[in-house]
């Protein structure tokens, strides 16, 4: 197999000679690393509209019905004289969670690191399809920009909750975001879909066809192993929101009653039957919990591999990591139903999903005690993209450990809803997601751009944006166990919540704080394309093949004959070396023993 697939890399390489157009270079590309940068500036776009709308609909909870120019400036009809309209608030939101959990996350993150480094870490010219792969990326772009249009449609967009529950997104008249901003919703996403069970079969496909010889499943970086089997979960849950999302425009559109019963519009009685809400919950939360991980995988892969070369030892507890990779993999698409613990399901079936909820914690903390023990002793290099894979630890740990009391059936029913909800997965996926990415980015920019980020910008981004991310969604553990609810527009109509008021002030400031520092981020990032240091071929000293390419971009990744692999992708201080770190495609010395992972 990988004989066959290092003649057909020579193969291609040959036919890669040819001159490059513009267009054919930056827009319509087929090479892998091309690609990567598009999903990642694409995503970056996503996410800066994401954040902003999140600091919106934060100033509208701290100071309800107060006049704000920017809402008067950005709303427009939806914020007369500057006071923000109730529909357009939980649209904010609506189209924040999904801008968010889907087109950064999902594609953002995945979509960027599964392009540039599988085949460079695996010892491929490219991925097994150039064209399905750009394909993949441009149904991407065009799920944003139907996304993105949905905000200037006359109604509103969608504002159902990013998880569009029924009647709401089913009823075109129920509200004004349930009429053509929700089919557009409802389009991007199944073009979404479609975007990412391409990219997800290209990735699979690759990872088992087209590894470089000697490169063995058990020695693969963790990043690739992550990569693959996030891929194997897309493929397995994302036809089933694919299905939700046709029945529901069925519902919508011809008259069908898949997830709509007995519903009565002011007296009047529709003519729906034999539907129910339930079922699209089933359907949606199918997919929606193997997402949780489709999002938080790839940055654990990340994460795994930065530790290894910043701490300057192996990486603790290899084949354990790819163990609980797998465990995470397959009891992930059967705890969705903690999602469902008040929609009057059985309570027997309640237990069930608890027992796999709380199963699901023991991979996820050998991985964190993995890591932490990867830490222990190492020769630690504080470098940005360091900085934030610990703060991936913090942030994945705190989160994980509230999500104890969400899977349990009977601790959820007092905090469903409320912003404890909120506070748990905005840390241990939201956040720490974000971490992972911001460390991937940090640490492979010069494989990406051929130069360096700023450090010291890198630091004070990190710090600030540490400090802030606490700030937000530390107290919002608080306020949700006193039991503020979720998704409201104002709390001002309560008395029973006044004494919160000023918590949510505070939780505001921090996050307009960390919102704001990203542009620090951002002018690093596009500037350093142009005017960073430029990067020698392996600025960190680690050990995988991607740092064997050169510097310079070529369509094919290395000019000559693909490195062989000799070694796992971890031999940092191995005894007997004159260098901490030795990469793998350095033969074995004569008596030297590869080391028992």
């Amino acid at each position: 197999m990988s004989a066959h697939a290092d003649n057909h890399a020579h193969e291609d390489d040959h036919g890669h000679h040819h001159k490059e157009t513009f267009v054919t270079k930056y827009i319509f590309s087929q090479d892998h690393k091309m690609i990567a940068k598009q999903y990642l500036i694409t995503g970056t776009i996503m996410g800066v509209i994401g954040v902003f709308m999140s600091m919106m609909f934060r100033m509208q909870i701290a100071w309800p019905e107060q006049p704000n120019v920017l809402f008067e400036a950005f709303l427009g009809k939806w914020a007369p004289d500057g006071v923000m309209d109730a529909d357009i608030y939980l649209a904010l939101v609506t189209i924040h969670g999904t801008i968010m959990v889907f087109f950064v996350l999902t594609a953002g993150l995945s979509g960027t690191f599964s392009n540039l480094l599988i085949p460079l870490q695996i010892g491929a010219r490219d991925m097994a399809s150039g064209f399905l792969n750009m394909v993949s990326y441009w149904l991407f772009f065009l799920s944003s920009v139907i996304m993105v249009l949905s905000l200037f449609v006359e109604a509103g967009p969608a504002a159902a909750g990013w998880t569009i529950y029924p009647p709401l997104s089913a009823l075109p008249l129920a509200q004004g975001g349930s009429g053509m901003g929700m089919t557009l919703w409802l389009v991007s996403m199944a073009i979404f879909i479609a975007s990412s069970l391409l990219g997800s079969l290209n990735y699979i496909v690759t990872v088992i066809n087209l590894r470089t010889k000697g490169m063995s499943m058990t020695r693969l970086p963790l990043t690739i192993w992550a990569f693959f089997i996030t891929a194997v979960i897309g493929v397995i849950s994302f036809p089933v929101l694919l299905s939700a999302a046709l029945l529901l425009i069925m519902d919508r559109s011809f008259g069908t009653s898949f997830f709509l019963s007995d519903i009565f519009i002011q007296g009047e009685v529709l003519h729906y039957q034999g539907g129910s809400p339930v079922l699209f919950e089933h359907l949606f939360w199918f997919l929606g919990h193997p997402e949780v991980y489709i999002v938080i995988l790839p940055a654990m892969g990340l994460v795994s591999e930065i530790m290894a070369s910043n701490s300057r030892k192996p990486i603790f507890g290899y084949r354990a990591m790819i163990a609980s990779i797998l465990a995470i993999a397959f009891l992930s698409t059967i705890v969705w139903g903690h999602h469902m613990f008040i929609s009057g399901m059985n309570p027997f079936l309640g237990s069930v999903f608890t027992f796999t909820t709380l199963l699901i914690a023991i991979p996820s903390a050998v991985k964190a005690f993995n890591w932490i023990t990867t830490l222990w002793k190492g020769n630690l290099q504080m470098n940005p993209a360091m900085l934030f894979s610990i703060g991936f630890v913090s942030t994945f740990i705190t989160g994980g450990l509230t999500g104890i009391i969400l899977g349990d059936s009977a601790l959820d029913i007092n905090v469903h809803d409320t912003y404890f909800v909120v506070a748990h997965f905005h840390l241990v996926m939201g956040i720490s997601a974000l971490y992972g990415m911001f460390a991937g980015i940090y640490h492979w920019y010069p494989r990406m751009f051929g130069r360096m980020l700023n450090k010291n910008l890198g630091y004070i981004h990190f710090w600030i944006t540490a400090v802030c991310a606490y700030g937000v969604f530390f107290p919002m553990h608080f306020i949700g166990m006193a039991g503020l609810p979720r998704r409201y527009y104002t709390n001002s109509n309560f008395p029973l919540f006044d004494d919160l008021a000023n918590v949510n002030v505070i939780i505001t400031i921090f996050a307009l704080v960390g919102g704001v520092v990203q542009i620090i981020y951002l002018y690093n990032f596009f500037v350093s394309i142009f005017y960073g240091k430029k990067a020698t071929q392996n600025p960190w000293k680690s050990t995988t093949l991607e740092w064997t390419a050169p510097v310079e971009h070529m369509h094919g990744n290395w000019p000559g004959e693909i490195p062989h692999v000799h070694r796992w992708a971890y031999d940092y201080s191995k005894p007997g070396h004159d260098v901490d770190f030795v990469p793998q495609n350095v033969p074995l010395k004569d008596g030297e023993e590869e080391l028992q992972h």
